[in-house]
């Protein structure tokens, strides 16, 4: 009799940690379950997150390329600068500074006036380029930021580096001249052209080959 209470009270024993461990186990498998779908929804967060961090990154990279710098020199083919006055149209091709330390300024001179342009204003106001004649003797370099002034060159018997309108341009005649100047430092790269009575030109020197 008291063998048999005891094998009861042992049967009872083991049900009661079988019902214990039966919700021990359910427990933890409704912990992970809801842990692994608080995780879900918060990968599912960070994809979102992830995925707007990169579309707002996009348009700032291409963003930035209209805002390239553009070059200021002028296009291949076209004048440096272009004046108008005495009664002709002055075009400026070129400023190249050469390894001899001068500067060789280019272009084209075209007569707008009715009649014959000899450039006799242009030849400058010293005595000694006077017997230059018709010319482009009289131009010169202003570099306004350093405050010189460079003439064109001359030789020992005061005839310039420069080009002669030998009998003059007739109205409507194009014809190419060119000034050889001393070269400003090789810091110095925009000046300002003038000659006789035009406007200046604002012209930027380049490196000759």
């Amino acid at each position: 009799m008291i063998r048999d209470d005891w094998e009861k009270e042992a049967a009872e024993m083991n049900l009661r940690r079988t019902t214990k461990t039966r919700r021990a186990t359910a427990a933890v498998a409704i912990t992970t379950g809801l842990v692994l779908t608080v995780a879900s929804c918060g990968g599912g967060d960070g994809d979102d997150g992830k995925s707007d961090k990169g579309s707002s990154s996009a348009p700032s990279a291409t963003k930035g390329e209209p805002g390239e710098k553009q070059s200021e020199a002028p296009a291949e083919g076209q004048p440096l600068a272009e004046t108008r006055g005495d009664g002709v149209t002055l075009v400026i091709d070129s400023a190249k500074r050469d390894s001899g330390g001068f500067v060789t300024v280019a272009g084209k001179v075209t007569n707008s006036s009715d009649g014959l342009w000899s450039g006799g204003q242009w030849r400058g106001d010293e005595q000694e380029l006077r017997k230059n004649g018709g010319s482009i003797a009289g131009a010169s370099l202003v570099d306004s930021k350093g405050k010189k002034k460079y003439l064109v060159l001359r030789d020992t018997s005061g005839r310039c580096l420069c080009t002669k309108f030998e009998g003059g341009v007739e109205s409507g005649q194009t014809v190419d001249w060119f000034a050889q100047f001393p070269a400003p430092p090789e810091e110095t790269t925009k000046v300002s052209f003038q000659v006789g009575a035009m406007p200046p030109a604002p012209i930027e020197i380049s490196e000759g080959e």
